[in-house]
């Protein structure tokens, strides 16, 4: 809270681990990640282009992290999406795998496949992971902060609620594809799957610069 009264937006990795899993006593479970789990930070997820060799249209990553926090409460800026959602899913995993009512994540996503990464002079190909899709997103708000200081107003500061109230404008909705879970008879390793508007794997989706710019450029 107190970053984003300095008008700092923390963003963090949804991480690369699907909806992870946890066993206890032979019964299975999603393992949400932290702090992409946090109210507090707006957490990114990861695409993939659908054919890897070009730019084309994105899907899921599978190993784009996403779920429901077993800590954190859903917070009210989020009640109508996720509601939305759950209600809407065709593919929902069975009910004791999350806790349907905690904080969900990621809130948006960007291409987290397929970089290429300069190491000590030597190109290394094909690096993918939410750890590339997070400084994306990144630089894109870091960009809109400069337009709006240069129009007089102030950074865009906690992001989350205006995410959500403006339902995704100015992004890409990604509704294809489900990430990685538990390698059990019962999901078969599936978590959850993207659709259209806000979901635990892509969040409103990826960004598409100048409308997400003309979106945000105002308080």
């Amino acid at each position: 809270m107190k970053a984003a009264a300095r008008g700092l937006t923390l963003l963090f990795a949804s991480g690369d681990s699907g909806a992870g899993c946890w066993s206890t006593s032979g019964r299975h479970q999603f393992r949400p990640s932290f702090p992409a789990s946090s109210p507090y930070v707006t957490t990114v997820g990861g695409t993939s282009f659908q054919n890897p060799f070009r730019v084309t249209s994105e899907i899921v990553d599978y190993i784009s992290g996403g779920g429901f926090s077993n800590v954190f409460p859903r917070p009210s800026y989020q009640e109508e999406a996720v509601t939305q959602f759950l209600s809407s899913s065709p593919h929902l995993p069975p009910s004791s795998y999350f806790n349907a009512s905690g904080r969900a994540y990621p809130d948006v996503a960007a291409l987290s496949d397929g970089y290429w990464v300069v190491s000590n002079h030597v190109p290394i190909p094909w690096v993918s992971g939410t750890s590339a899709s997070t400084p994306v997103f990144g630089g894109l708000l870091s960009l809109i902060n400069e337009h709006r200081i240069l129009s007089g107003h102030p950074p865009l500061g906690f992001l989350n609620p205006r995410l959500y109230q403006q339902r995704g404008a100015g992004l890409f909705d990604v509704t294809r594809g489900c990430h990685e879970s538990c390698l059990n008879e019962e999901v078969q390793g599936q978590g959850f799957c993207s659709g259209p508007g806000w979901d635990p794997v892509t969040g409103w989706g990826t960004p598409n610069f100048p409308a997400l710019l003309k979106t945000l450029i105002n308080p």
